[in-house]
């Protein structure tokens, strides 16, 4: 028992220094500063389809990930509360091996654009004269997401199914 618990919490601080790490990485080559923003640390969120440890590592690994990449304070709380949520859901799909890839998508496209624009206060979108700021943002981060979790993630998820059992043994499910 104690080594299931001692794994759990050396499994999702790993993936949380991951996380944080890849976050830099994507930083570093202007990826997360554009309209479609590519994180790589994004594709590690279809890792709930192989621990629970994950839930809580991507959530401390988001979190860590904002604070020290100079986010404000909203960006840090609700990306964080975006990326929980995301990872508990993909956890309940792990058996459905295109829907897991989704969550983080789709929480990702409602929560971060209202973080943009009245956290980051980002310009203001017209169409025909009408404000269409947030579904512009939501449409430009699904984008992002689809690209670092639907692709990267599912290729990354791929090459993980066939180490499963070496990698993410002894956590319970």
């Amino acid at each position: 028992m104690r080594d299931k618990k001692v794994t759990f919490i050396v499994q999702a601080a790993v993936i949380a220094a991951l996380y944080v790490v890849l976050t830099f990485v994507a930083n570093a080559l202007g990826l997360a500063s554009h309209t479609i923003q590519v994180r790589f640390s994004e594709a590690l969120c279809i890792l709930p389809v192989f621990t629970p440890a994950a839930i809580p590592g991507l959530w401390i690994g988001c979190l860590l990930a904002n604070l020290l990449t100079g986010a404000v304070i909203y960006d840090v709380i609700f990306g964080s509360i975006a990326t929980l949520l995301a990872a508990v859901c993909t956890y309940l799909l792990r058996n459905h091996k295109i829907a897991c890839t989704f969550p983080p998508v789709i929480f990702n496209m409602i929560i971060v654009p209202f973080v943009l624009v009245y956290a980051y206060g980002i310009p203001a979108v017209y169409f025909h004269g009408v404000n269409v700021t947030i579904p512009f943002n939501a449409i430009t981060v699904g984008i992002g997401e689809v690209i670092s979790v639907c692709v990267l993630g599912s290729i990354l998820m791929r090459v993980l199914a066939k180490y499963r059992n070496v990698m993410f043994r002894a956590t319970a499910q």
